[in-house]
């Protein structure tokens, strides 16, 4: 019993990173879980749910005995959800259903028969609510078509909907303004390749067209985000949506290991282990965009989310560890060349550069993986956006750094060095320390 209750309070807390309720139709084919987690929404205090199911049908047909009132949907927060898993674990009743601190929606008892029910439920009481369907009655399994909408109303008279959530809905705004930014930042990189187009190399071309792609990721995801808000589904947008991502993420990976390796402007090819790493974190990229849209389009309720959950969380984890890597190789080699070419300041130069950027990237990979998931867990939920804007700065700071330090430069700096300045490096890498990686 006990191993049950954590798997759901477990399947309740991944569901809680859903972001988006759009209208959602999902189905169910005989299905035995206690607990089916469906859409989490931020509602005002003017929410509606209005909840269609249709063809609902069980496994076998539920005797005069059978307290349908134990099957059925209701509205939860996560605050109340971690009460209602004590009352289980502690026997203090049998169903969530029967929890005071639940708020049903919609139990089968209310059926008399019928195969299908509509209702509109009114949310007065504003909070982060997920919804959530309970069958209490193992082992019967249950199939059905369910058709979720969540929104806020708007407006003096109440009569606009908005359909995302509270904490939400200024997202199309915030992804505008970014994409904005970036189409500056392209025009700014455009002009620096013009104004230094004889010592340009082919990275160079290669960060332009990483911008380009993140500008157009964000103004898709703007759309989409703004159709959703208006009229609940992305109206194709999502799709352009996933298709910039998809290249936004391989190219922006590609970038790291292609810098990390220091192609082009250090040497015009690549080892067999730096291509190594970039068959590796090409196709890993690509699994992970697929469970990026796998999470996305078919939400909690599906037998496989938590699986492709699982697996995006491991995919980028292994991409993030991977690009580090030949970094860390040219951060040996310049150590190496430093002892043995005569040339300290140039090397020294270098590494630094490569340290700086060895450092910037681990920044970057734990502030977007790590402190913005943190600040989405522990912030109110009607600033929730606020988790968004941080990981969009930090992402605009990682692309300003990294076209900041490796740049075309019309006068390379490693060949005006005097005597003195390289008997100094000489001697610094003499006497420093290791660099613990």
């Amino acid at each position: 019993m006990s191993k049950l209750l954590f798997f759901l309070l477990t399947l309740f807390a991944a569901a809680v990173s859903l972001s988006y309720a759009e209208i959602r139709t999902s189905s169910l084919r005989n299905d035995w879980r206690p607990i089916i987690p469906f859409d989490e929404f931020g509602f005002t205090h003017k929410g509606r749910l209005e909840l269609n199911v249709s063809k609902i049908a069980f496994s076998q047909q539920p005797g005069p005995d059978s307290d349908l009132s134990r099957v059925g949907f209701f509205l939860c927060t996560g605050d109340s959800w971690i009460h209602v898993f004590q009352q289980l674990e502690e026997g203090e009743i049998s169903c969530a259903l029967k929890s005071d601190l639940v708020k049903r929606v919609y139990t089968f008892d209310q059926l008399k028969g019928a195969d299908r029910f509509s209702t509109v439920f009114q949310e007065t009481d504003a909070d982060q609510y997920t919804l959530l369907f309970a069958n209490c009655l193992a082992p019967l399994r249950v199939s059905m078509e369910v058709k979720s909408v969540m929104y806020n109303l708007e407006g003096k008279s109440s009569d606009r909907r908005d359909y995302l959530s509270a904490g939400k809905t200024i997202l199309p705004r915030i992804y505008f303004v970014f994409s904005l930014a970036y189409i500056v930042l392209v025009g700014l990189w455009i002009s620096v390749l013009y104004k230094k187009r004889l010592t340009v190399f082919r990275i160079h071309f290669f960060m332009l067209a990483v911008l380009v792609l993140k500008t157009l990721n964000l103004l898709c995801e703007a759309e989409d985000k703004s159709y959703i808000k208006r009229t609940g589904s992305a109206h194709g947008w999502d799709v352009l949506f996933y298709i910039f991502s998809f290249l936004k993420g391989i190219t922006l990976f590609t970038l790291i290991v292609l810098i990390g390796t220091g192609w082009s402007f250090l040497k015009p090819f690549l080892a067999d282990k730096e291509k190594k790493v970039l068959m590796i974190v090409i196709p890993l990229q690509v699994v992970a965009n697929i469970a990026q849209v796998v999470i996305d389009e078919t939400g909690p309720f599906g037998h496989d989310w938590v699986t492709w959950k699982q697996v995006f969380l491991l995919v980028d984890v292994v991409c993030c560890c991977a690009v580090l890597f030949p970094i860390v190789w040219s951060i040996k080699n310049l150590r190496e060349a430093a002892r043995t070419d005569g040339k300290a300041a140039v090397n020294l130069m270098k590494l630094t550069l490569f340290r700086q950027y060895y450092i910037v990237v681990i920044c970057y990979i734990y502030f977007t993986r790590v402190v913005v998931y943190a600040l989405e867990t522990i912030t109110l939920y009607r600033y929730l956006w606020t988790s968004v804007v941080a990981a969009e700065l930090a992402t605009l700071a990682f692309y300003v750094f990294t076209g900041y330090k490796f740049k075309p430069e019309a006068h390379n700096p490693y060949f005006v060095i005097n005597d003195e300045e390289e008997e100094a490096a000489a001697e610094q890498l003499k006497l420093e320390d290791e660099f613990e990686l």
